[in-house]
């Protein structure tokens, strides 16, 4: 059995050397550099840290995936236990994901957030993102998860099409018994070597936190941010509140603080914050999972599976900005109306994953759905979709730790005492010791 396991504690480092510190003073900088200088911010090559930095996490996700899910479902012999965990995760992110659909809806009602708003919207500027929303269709979706090739979905990264066939591929020499054991063998030692290669990586997340805040900043300056901050402000409220309740109780009713958890995730949290993507730590929260006493198979499965099902910041902005912009065009939606809007949202919710501006081209093909007038109003929105993109990407990466904890525990795949030791120690993901054991 493959099991992560941590050295023994280093020697205390100096709070510089800290990744989380680094992360968050190179944000703050990034800002200032960005408000400052917006010529020099909006620079190619400091566009370029952001980039290349999230590039270099991508390149990874694809093996990661691969290596865990297969080496989890190896390693175990009962094949309804992995269906199991498959049920237990969709059914838990379906009820989940509605909780943030509804609370999306029911603070849109009470704070009205675009009543009275007087902003310009220019129909032409969505063209593109409704075009694409009027494309997708769910038997697409279902025939996009089967990759044309098994290297075109390595190569493209497709979330889901490298699980679909890390599954197989589990399922496969899973069913050779002793004979797979040389195979498994070398799909663990792989593990173990692209952690190290994450470890490696994730040394420039303070340079690409930089380069990413540094351009935002530059290129959309602070004045964005003016006339549409009570949008923000609502959104960022909802989703905290989300976390802090929501989560807070399902994480309570399984037996852990969701302010500890925060913690644990820090580092992740203030990377998702500098890059606005929450895929630019998937390999380290699936490393920290397993270091939580989540296991193997069931970090291997949740994880992945629900950054494609499991998007409750994605579900919570579109609820709630269906409502603002509504409110904002003068457009009284029914309660009738407001409840298609929160089973339209949850389809299409699935429908755009692994699609560029998923946020975006979600609300689009909502608003098509339930008020097609709607959709020109997706301007009004369009100038702060990136400062939204990071809540809905911190928000995504919470919902998808808890959920993986919470199943973990359902299935009865969680160490107690890992999970304690764990939630009281801090861990730099720059030094990542990955121990892998067979047996």
């Amino acid at each position: 059995m493959m099991s992560v396991t941590q050295a023994a504690a280093p020697q205390r480092k100096p709070f510089y050397k800290i990744l989380y510190v680094q992360v968050l003073a190179a944000i703050v900088v990034g800002a200032i550099v960005g408000w400052l200088f917006p010529d020099f911010a909006k620079n190619d090559w400091i566009k370029a840290m952001g980039d290349g930095f999230v590039k270099l996490i991508k390149m990874l996700i694809a093996p990661v995936i691969f290596c865990t899910v297969v080496s989890g479902i190896a390693h175990i012999s009962e094949v309804k236990k992995v269906g199991r965990v498959a049920v237990k995760a969709l059914l838990y992110f379906e009820v989940i994901s509605t909780f943030a659909l509804a609370l999306g809806l029911i603070v849109a009602n009470l704070l009205r957030p675009g009543a009275g708003f007087q902003g310009q919207s220019n129909a032409s500027a969505v063209a593109g993102y409704a075009k694409q929303a009027s494309e997708m269709k769910s038997v697409d979706f279902v025939l996009h998860i089967i990759p044309d090739t098994v290297v075109g979905a390595f190569a493209q990264g497709d979330i889901l099409q490298v699980l679909l066939f890390s599954i197989l591929f589990g399922f496969a020499l899973m069913t050779l018994g002793e004979r797979g054991h040389t195979i498994r063998g070398f799909i663990d030692d792989a593990a173990h070597a692209i952690f190290g290669v994450i470890a490696i990586v994730v040394k420039a997340a303070p340079i690409g936190a930089f380069g990413a805040m540094a351009y935002t900043i530059g290129r959309y300056g602070p004045q964005a941010l003016g006339n549409l901050a009570g949008l923000i402000a609502t959104f960022y409220l909802t989703s905290i509140t989300f976390v802090v309740v929501v989560l807070g109780i399902v994480a309570r009713v399984a037996g852990f603080s969701i302010f500890r958890f925060l913690k644990y995730i820090k580092d992740e949290l203030l990377i998702v914050l500098g890059t606005s993507s929450s895929e630019s730590v998937l390999p380290q929260l699936m490393e920290k999972l397993e270091r939580l006493g989540c296991s193997k198979p069931v970090v291997g499965l949740v994880v992945p599976t629900g950054y494609s099902f499991n998007l409750d910041g994605t579900n919570i902005y579109m609820t709630l900005a269906t409502l603002f912009i509504a409110q904002a065009m003068n457009i009284d939606l029914s309660f009738g109306e407001q409840l298609t809007i929160l089973i339209v949202a949850m389809l299409t919710s699935k429908g755009a994953s692994g699609i560029t501006g998923a946020g975006f081209i979600t609300l689009a093909g909502t608003l098509a759905a339930v008020r097609p007038e709607l959709v020109p109003g997706m301007a009004i929105v369009l100038g702060i979709d990136k400062f939204m993109s990071e809540c809905r990407a911190l928000t995504n990466l919470c919902g998808n730790g808890v959920a993986c904890v919470v199943v973990a525990w359902w299935e009865g795949e969680l160490d107690r005492e890992k999970l304690k030791v764990a939630l009281d120690s801090n861990i730099d993901p720059t030094e990542v010791e990955v121990a892998v054991t067979t047996g």
